[in-house]
């Protein structure tokens, strides 16, 4: 019942670890460094690149794998293969590539019996949790609104070349939003707007292409369905520029580039800027009703590393059913407050 951390020495792959050895689960780190890995004490695998560790997974048979390496649009599908038959897999992925890349494994997953979860973390469930709950025992609305307000506390030291291609991917794929049912273009940084929290602090937020509009699409069936961002940006300006950034950045060799130079850029550590995260839905019905809800957390990191170990731990211990979904999806909206969420209505 062994469960796998790839990318373990990571920020997010450490912080999954400590949550899963918390819960007295067997963990194996897989990485590239033999030394680092050594030196934890905790049994471990060496491997580097996606082949080796979908070789690694294939001779060691874990019950679940957890991804955090990053660049999921291209690694995902990979190692969620080498889980088949009855393995399973976890991974973070929050944008609108990886996401659905990874749902379209489903009939894949359910015929070799394997669940596969992906947006397991902040972003993803929750603001799919909230318009689950919202959601339930209702017909199909008519539209649906989210609002993804991370608040997470910033560790000294390198971007990384996770974080840094999923901001370029961001930048590139520009705006979406659903109308009709179908996915559609919309202006990056669109529908900025000032949230008053229940808590009473306030927050920014702008629309982007991510994860959760599928998520929240799927969880309700609402043709029409707008998610923004907390991490978007919203200063008029930079919104205005952000077009033909997204065009020059689409260029393979400037994209590489700027990988590349964003994965080097150094943070200082810093607080995170809001007493709480917060994931927000309002949902709209034909009729004209309107319901509105929030889910309350702490920092957003780790309530992902609470998510992840905790969809993990369900999936080892046969919770889960076959296919590919994400969290609030394939284990109910509650694997948001066992991870420590808390629903605001």
């Amino acid at each position: 019942m062994e469960i796998w951390v790839l990318g373990a020495l990571g920020r997010t792959g450490r912080g999954i670890t400590a949550e899963l050895v918390a819960r007295g689960l067997p963990v194996v780190l897989v990485g590239r460094d033999r030394e680092r890995l050594a030196a934890t004490g905790t049994k471990y695998v060496v491997a580097d690149g996606v082949e080796a560790i979908a070789a690694e997974i294939h001779r060691g048979r874990p019950a679940v794998v957890v991804n955090t390496i990053g660049s999921y649009a291209t690694t995902a599908a990979t190692i969620a293969r080498a889980c088949l038959p009855g393995g399973h897999y976890v991974d973070l992925a929050a944008d609108l590539v990886a996401v659905p890349r990874l749902l379209d494994l489903h009939e894949e997953a359910l015929a070799g019996g394997s669940t596969f979860v992906t947006g397991a973390g902040f972003g993803v469930l929750a603001t799919e949790a909230v318009v689950a709950r919202l959601c339930e025992g209702r017909p199909t609305p008519r539209e649906v609104r989210v609002d993804a307000l991370s608040s997470v506390a910033i560790e000294e030291g390198r971007a990384g070349m996770a974080l840094a291609a999923s901001i370029i991917d961001v930048l590139t794929t520009g705006g979406r939003r659903y109308e009709g049912g179908r996915l559609v273009p919309a202006r990056l940084g669109a529908d900025s707007r000032t949230l008053t929290l229940p808590d009473g602090e306030t927050a920014k937020s702008a629309g982007v292409p991510s994860g959760e509009l599928v998520a929240a699409q799927r969880a309700s069936g609402a043709p029409s369905v707008v998610v923004n961002s907390g991490l978007a940006p919203t200063s008029p300006v930079v919104r205005a520029v952000l077009p033909l950034l997204g065009k020059v950045l689409s260029v393979p060799a400037i994209r590489c580039f700027a990988i590349q130079r964003l994965a080097g850029v150094r943070a200082k550590a810093a607080p995170r800027p809001r007493t709480h995260s917060w994931g927000h839905a309002v949902v709209t019905w034909p009729d004209g009703t309107t319901r509105e809800g929030w889910l309350r957390a702490g920092d957003g990191m780790d309530f992902t590393n609470a998510v992840a170990a905790e969809t993990a731990a369900r999936l080892a211990r046969g919770e889960g059913k076959p296919g590919a979904y994400t969290p609030a999806a394939a284990l109910g909206v509650e694997v948001a407050e066992a991870a420590g969420g808390t629903f605001v209505f």
